[in-house]
């Protein structure tokens, strides 16, 4: 994957290192494997961006970045990557993984209508909280998963293709000398 197109929507380590609510991390901050842009680093923060994105916590960037400094990978691709479940993403995801824990439990799928209020929030959640979480886990380690490799398939990919570039520059370059 090209490092420029990454590197051009992500902030700098002296950015994030800089921002006031991160300064009580102190020196967790300072390793460069966190913001390094190679295969390992950014198909590690892919893996954790998107299985945390499907978590049905509150928190999810806190959870990334805690994720990233104990994999050791680009922190803030790991935080972004997290937008994958947004408001209007976020009914879609979590409907469908509480099916799929359903299914998987072998409970039937409780019929409910959203209401945003306490009251139904506490109901509601205790009844569907063990199909939604099992749910959520297996997809966040599917779909992870997939990242990672895909991520990994990609650099490769592009590593490939430019070292056969630069193969063909240098032949042509030697054929211009002959």
């Amino acid at each position: 994957m090209p490092k420029s197109v990454i590197r051009r929507w992500l902030p700098t380590p002296e950015q994030v290192r800089s921002n006031n609510g991160l300064k009580f991390l102190g020196t967790l901050l300072h390793d460069p494997n966190l913001f390094h842009l190679n295969r390992h680093s950014v198909s590690v923060a892919f893996a954790v961006g998107v299985f945390t994105a499907f978590l049905p916590l509150p928190g999810q960037m806190i959870i990334a970045a805690l994720l990233a400094l104990w994999f050791r990978c680009n922190l803030p691709l790991s935080v972004a990557l997290v937008w994958i479940s947004n408001p209007v993403t976020m009914p879609a995801i979590f409907y469908s993984t509480y099916k799929l824990g359903a299914w998987i439990l072998g409970t039937p799928p409780v019929q409910f209508e959203i209401e945003l209020s306490w009251e139904w929030l506490t109901q509601e959640v205790g009844r569907i909280w063990l199909p939604l979480f099992f749910g959520s886990l297996i997809s966040g380690i599917f779909f992870a998963t997939i990242a990672y490799f895909v991520m990994q398939a990609i650099w490769r990919w592009q590593v490939v293709k430019r070292w056969k570039s630069r193969l063909e520059q240098r032949k042509a370059q030697l054929d211009q000398l002959n």
